[in-house]
């Protein structure tokens, strides 16, 4: 007995070095992966960006966007809305006066660089308008207060844009008015409406190719809708927390993953295929922090990233084809948590570094700070199997084949001899409507008075009757539910 005993101690502590393995070391096996020495590397401050004072609402975006030309990051404006647009080589202290932009009237929510011109930056605001700016190739030399396309339709704040991945000039936006608008920037009108939420909507994200368009909701529904139509191709409860969801499409996976909390406010992600929604493939407890998780998908590594909003570190996970789907490879970590994430395009990243990733990381004391995240190469040579062909800059196909029921993978592009930007032909700002003038918001001399009273007059008999033959219809539907009950 004594013998066996000191024979199970001696394979406890020697058994994985002379060839014998244990239930221990069996669960420790670690599945092979390039990806798994991915590192984060932090920019020395004299490569970032400080004295930003970035705003301080509780709406949940990611506070900037970032392309390979400008950073922009939304700042915390008295009287109105603002945000900053710093040229990308630009590093060191912003000025407080530094020229911004600053046309809304209420708090900017979020902002997003159009895919396929990076002069074009588009911004939501509490203020209920969605606007399209024009950024100068050198930057802002003065404040910009006129936007060249005023997207006016959405009836409360706008919390989201959103750009489509493989279209020209196409805008998505979501409201607190629970719609989804679509926009054709080029000619300033809206294209389209989807109504089918019930509840505030958290977040929404397209597909590959931009034909679905997936969407969180506070009522704790993952839906997903053609993006043409409007039609609901599924619906399915997902987190059941009350903070939260976001939802992003994993590139031509057909998959999606979610973020949000569970019943016990958990921190939790979700791994969903997109042709059933009846279970998720993967539903995981991260941790009981209470920072909103941030997503990040990079198609061409086929991983994805989790930055929790005051976290001080960036989480980083490789997606496969079967079980267990998601497998956490290692995190970039911190001392100084996060307000918010951009994420700069791949062909922005510096291929000769290996770096396949990179964030602009916002710190609450005003500093932007770049972070790449590398993977270790000893070659000097172009990494092919890291750097698969990747988005251009050149969209797949037109708004109006778009609109005409069209659907288009991105255009790619190599990045072995570095990215060269494709020359295009000036973006035309649409011609400007002449606004018509309202009496009745902005009366100024006595005929407008009068022409504004009768005006409001007519619009309550109007609304009056209205509610008047709304009455009469459920007293008759009430009178016919009795029938049917008797």
């Amino acid at each position: 007995n004594t013998r066996t005993l000191l024979s199970r101690s001696f394979d406890r502590l020697f058994g994985n070095s002379f060839g014998t393995t244990t239930p221990a070391t069996m669960s420790r096996v670690v599945r092979s992966s390039k990806y798994r020495h991915v590192f984060g590397k932090a920019n020395k401050k004299e490569c970032c960006y400080d004295n930003i004072r970035i705003t301080r609402t509780s709406w949940d975006s990611n506070l900037c966007s970032v392309n390979s030309k400008f950073l922009a990051i939304i700042l915390e404006a008295g009287g109105g809305g603002a945000f900053v647009v710093v040229p990308l080589t630009q590093y060191g202290k912003v000025d407080p006066n530094a020229p911004k932009i600053c046309g809304h009237k209420s708090a900017v929510l979020d902002v997003a660089f159009a895919p396929y011109n990076e002069n074009l930056i588009a911004s939501a605001s509490e203020d209920g308008h969605v606007k399209i700016w024009q950024i100068p190739d050198g930057g802002l030399t003065e404040n910009m207060t006129d936007c060249v396309v005023d997207l006016l339709g959405h009836g409360r704040k706008v919390g989201h844009v959103l750009w489509h991945p493989t279209a020209e000039n196409i805008l998505f936006s979501s409201s607190f008015d629970l719609t989804i608008r679509t926009w054709n920037v080029a000619t300033g009108e809206q294209v389209a409406i989807l109504e089918s939420h019930v509840d505030t909507i958290f977040s929404m994200a397209l597909n590959y190719d931009g034909s679905l368009l997936a969407t969180t909701c506070k009522d704790k529904k993952l839906r997903i809708f053609d993006s043409h139509t409007g039609e609901m191709k599924a619906e399915t409860p997902a987190h059941q927390g009350t903070k939260s969801s976001r939802v992003i499409f994993l590139g031509d996976t057909g998959k999606l993953f979610t973020t949000g909390f569970s019943k016990m406010s958990e921190r939790q992600y979700g791994l969903w295929d997109g042709s059933d929604l009846a279970e998720p493939l993967k539903l995981e407890v991260i941790d009981t922090s209470s920072g909103i998780m941030m997503p990040f998908w990079d198609q061409d590594t086929k991983m994805i990233y989790l930055g929790g909003k005051g976290d001080g570190n960036i989480r980083y996970y490789e997606i496969i084809d079967e079980k267990p789907y998601v497998c956490f490879l290692s995190e970039y970590k911190s001392a100084s948590p996060q307000r918010g994430l951009g994420w700069l395009a791949k062909r922005g990243c510096n291929v000769s570094e290996c770096e396949v990733a990179r964030f602009y990381k916002l710190h609450s004391s005003g500093l932007c700070e770049p972070v790449g995240m590398i993977v270790p190469r000893k070659s000097d040579i172009f990494q092919d199997d890291i750097f698969p062909d990747t988005v251009g800059d050149q969209p797949a196909m037109t708004a109006e084949e778009y609109l005409g029921g069209a659907n288009k993978p991105p255009v790619l592009v190599s990045l072995k001899d570095g990215f060269k930007p494709t020359g295009k032909v000036e973006w035309k700002p649409p011609p400007l409507k002449e606004k018509v003038k309202d009496v009745t918001e902005n009366p100024e001399n006595d005929k407008d008075y009068r022409e504004a009273f009768h005006k409001l007059k007519d619009q309550v008999k109007r609304l009056t009757d209205e509610s008047q033959q709304k009455d009469v219809t459920i007293r008759k539907l009430e009178q016919e539910l009795k029938g049917l009950k008797a």
